[in-house]
């Protein structure tokens, strides 16, 4: 855990390059490097910039650490829940099984 939070901290600090905030061309850098594994659209500059725009909540044009915790928290919770209905799944194939091996049985 320690180590993610220092990632997470250390990929802002890099991209920043020393400022308090991400620059529309920091941010696009950042996402198109950083995410592009578990989001879409990373190369598109239209749908970064939407997102970026989305995040900015004081509208001052760029991307502060509070706002880029906030896409982290985000797309944590995206991927939890994705892992969370994944690992259901089976458990849902496994109980129509079991339910339909016990309808074969009550038919005999």
């Amino acid at each position: 855990m320690e180590s993610a939070i220092q990632t997470v901290v250390g990929v802002f600090l890099k991209s920043a390059k020393g400022k308090e905030s991400l620059g529309g061309k920091d941010f696009q850098n950042l996402v198109k490097s950083q995410l592009h594994n578990i989001m879409t659209d990373t190369d598109s500059s239209e749908a970064v910039k939407e997102m970026r725009q989305g995040l900015d909540a004081n509208q001052d044009g760029k991307v502060s650490f509070q706002e880029y915790m906030t896409l982290v928290g985000y797309l944590a919770n995206m991927l939890s829940q994705q892992r969370t209905v994944a690992q259901e799944k089976p458990a849902e194939k496994e109980e129509v099984v079991e339910d339909e091996e016990e309808e074969e049985e009550a038919a005999t």
